[in-house]
């Protein structure tokens, strides 16, 4: 069974900075990639930053320049470092993974409990 346990939400202020963790646990053959989608209130749930298993680094173009999304120490680790913040960056943060669970079957898509991020004066 593979789990995405995210941690590092919190409460800022406008142009604070915080780092949001996400690990996989389980059985795993490959990550094919991870990352984070958010959701404000009354809002779609929108992908915020990825990394594909290649090294890719995907960005949606308003955290461009902002947030930097990297591989953590150990292979099933990754991290989302977000400076600058922002109001509009305030929502439920999910860590998202695709992963391969054993060789030669499909991928499948995995979701983490969502970390609240609060960005307020």
């Amino acid at each position: 069974q593979v789990k995405l346990v995210e941690s590092g939400g919190g409460e800022v202020q406008p142009g604070g900075s915080l780092r949001l963790s996400c690990e996989a646990s389980g059985s795993i053959f490959r990550i094919n990639s991870m990352g984070w989608y958010r959701q404000a209130p009354g809002k779609e749930r929108d992908l915020v930053a990825v990394l594909t298993w290649e090294g890719t680094a995907i960005y949606a173009d308003s955290v461009k320049g902002r947030f930097t999304i990297a591989r953590g120490g150990t292979q099933t680790t990754r991290y989302l470092q977000m400076n600058s913040l922002k109001p509009e960056d305030m929502a439920v943060y999910y860590c998202n993974a695709e992963i391969t669970v054993t060789f030669g079957t499909l991928r499948q898509t995995y979701w983490g409990q969502g970390t609240q991020v609060t960005v307020s004066s």
